[in-house]
């Protein structure tokens, strides 16, 4: 498949997956009154927000103005990473969430490399990747972390209580 398409389809998905999810919490207006909660409902609002706006900047970038995306990619990653870090720090107190902690730190250091690619592509090539394709790799596993969270979150054990 070409990047390009990839980037497209993957963009629209993960927007399609945002506007699912809104739907959900939209239906349990009480996850929103619960700190805690909230702070895990947002963070899974941002494991697929933040792919699809990176899907669109490679959109925009592409492989021939690769700076565009990879500038984009690196401080929407340190912006993911530093947002499951504290996520992840918050719920760490609160026992409830404890079953989300593996799936959030996975989640942060994909964010890490995500950055880490956008800095350094060379080591893409490494891998017999483009850049962009390992990047694509990357996000494509952000985005099953996502729903792992959203399962995790809706199903696992220490979920909230309905009200």
């Amino acid at each position: 498949m070409d990047v390009s398409t990839f980037y497209a389809l993957f963009s629209a998905t993960c927007f399609t997956l945002v506007g699912l999810w809104w739907n959900v919490v939209q239906g349990h207006a009480e996850w929103l009154r619960v700190p805690p909660v909230r702070r895990v409902v947002g963070g899974i609002y941002l494991s697929f927000l933040l792919p699809a706006v990176m899907g669109l900047f490679a959109q925009v970038g592409g492989v021939k103005t690769p700076g565009i995306w990879r500038v984009s990619f690196v401080v929407i990653a340190v912006v993911g990473c530093a947002s499951t870090l504290r996520l992840l720090a918050l719920t760490a107190r609160d026992r409830a969430f404890a079953h989300l902690a593996l799936p959030q730190l996975a989640a942060a250091l994909i964010y890490a490399l995500v950055a880490v690619v956008g800095t350094v592509p060379s080591l893409a090539g490494r891998i017999s990747l483009r850049p962009i394709q390992a990047e694509a790799i990357l996000l494509s596993l952000l985005v099953l972390l996502g729903h792992g969270l959203v399962w995790r979150f809706m199903a696992g054990e220490g979920r909230p209580d309905p009200a």
